[in-house]
Parts: structure tokens; C-alpha cells; sequence
């Protein structure tokens, strides 16, 4: 049975997370998590370009080539990604650079991509930018849930803010270093994966 908008939206969320069910998306998860601003900016870019770059694919997919349609989504994509680069760099600068080339990479996501060839080439165009939008605040979702336990616990902040003041600067919260690291992400989505696997068996895989 076909999903209506609502389902299309939150279902992303829990049920088929992107990073946390299907696994894609990983390595910006990894990069940009240190920080929740950098992780909250990343989230909003991959969610527009994701909803309109399958929206844009959906309306035209009657007039694209089946053997042109991979370079055409690239093309889609790549250009939503140099519009939200340029006017990142243009209005945030200094989160324009410590995101670096990851908003760039956005064009290589999996989950943009797969939306494009899975859903949107098959789907009208409303249904497309839901299925788009709520993939990506499942991405987003993850990135925000594993950037608030590494900033808190690792910087002792949120959103740039001292929550719980750092030893190193007279205060009494020994920071963790391991959250620093790139690779605690790694342990944080992979407790993401048990939770929701655990509260929903029917999403575990079968033997």
C-alpha cells in the first residue's frame, strides 16, 4: 500500500532511517558531528537539496532518457549544491569553512541519490519532495542526536555554549577525549542502530 505525505515524512525518521537502518551517509555523519552548528548546517543542506532535487527529478522524469537519467540527476544535484554552497560562503562564512569540502560531497550522498533513482523517477511529484524532505531529517536527526553527545561530553557545550565548564579553563568537567575523535561516532550510530532495532524487532535483519 502506497504511504500517504505524513508517512513519507516521519517514516524516514524511525522506521527506514537513512544512516541508522540503511546505512548511508555515514562518512559526513563521521566528519561534521564534532559541533552541533556544523551538524545542524549540514543536516539543512542535505534535507533541501534532497526534498527539491527529487522534486525537480519527479517532474521531469517523464522527459528524461533512460540512458542519460544517472547524469541528469547529477546534474540536478550538483547544481542545488553549488547554489546552498555559495550561499553559505556568501551569509555564514566561517561555518562555510569549517564544513569544508563535506557540502560539496553532498552531490556523492547516497541517500540524495538513491531518493532520485529510487523513488522520485517512479513517483509524482508532492509524493517525491515529501520522500526527499523526510530522508533528510532522518539524516538530520542522527547528526543532531550524535553531535549534542559529542559537543556535550566532549567540549563540555552545545552549540558553542560552556554547559559544563572544562578543567582546562579552572572548571570541573573532565572532558571526554574519545568523543573528539571522528570514530566515536561510529560507537554512538552504532547504539543508535540497537536502540531502534530493539524497540522495533521488525526491523531487524532475518536470518
Amino acid at each position: 500500500m502506497a504511504e500517504n505525505t505524513r508517512e513519507l515524512l516521519t517514516n524516514s525518521i524511525f522506521r527506514r532511517n537513512p544512516i541508522a537502518l540503511l546505512v548511508l551517509g555515514i562518512c559526513s555523519a563521521l566528519a561534521v558531528t564534532g559541533q552541533m552548528a556544523t551538524a545542524f548546517v549540514m543536516a539543512i543542506c542535505v534535507t533541501l537539496v534532497t526534498a527539491f532535487s527529487s522534486l525537480i527529478i519527479s517532474i521531469v522524469r517523464f522527459q528524461i532518457p533512460s540512458s542519460v537519467r544517472i547524469g541528469i540527476q547529477i546534474t540536478v544535484i550538483a547544481t542545488l549544491v553549488i547554489a546552498v554552497d555559495q550561499i553559505l560562503k556568501a551569509f555564514y562564512f566561517d561555518l562555510a569553512k569549517q564544513l569544508s569540502i563535506y557540502v560539496g560531497l553532498i552531490i556523492t550522498n547516497c541517500i540524495v541519490m538513491g531518493r532520485a533513482e529510487g523513488f522520485a523517477m517512479s513517483n509524482p511529484p508532492v509524493a517525491s519532495f515529501a520522500d526527499g524532505f523526510g530522508n533528510g531529517l532522518g539524516y538530520g536527526f542522527i547528526l543532531i542526536v550524535v553531535s549534542f553527545i559529542r559537543e556535550l561530553f566532549g567540549s563540555g557545550s552545545i552549540f558553542g555554549l560552556e554547559i559544563m565548564p572544562l578543567t582546562t579553563d579552572g572548571g570541573w568537567y573532565l572532558r571526554n577525549g574519545l568523543l573528539i575523535l571522528p570514530a566515536s561516532a561510529f560507537f554512538l550510530i552504532a547504539l543508535i542502530i540497537w536502540m531502534l532495532r530493539t524497540v522495533d524487532p521488525s526491523q531487524q535483519e532475518k536470518d
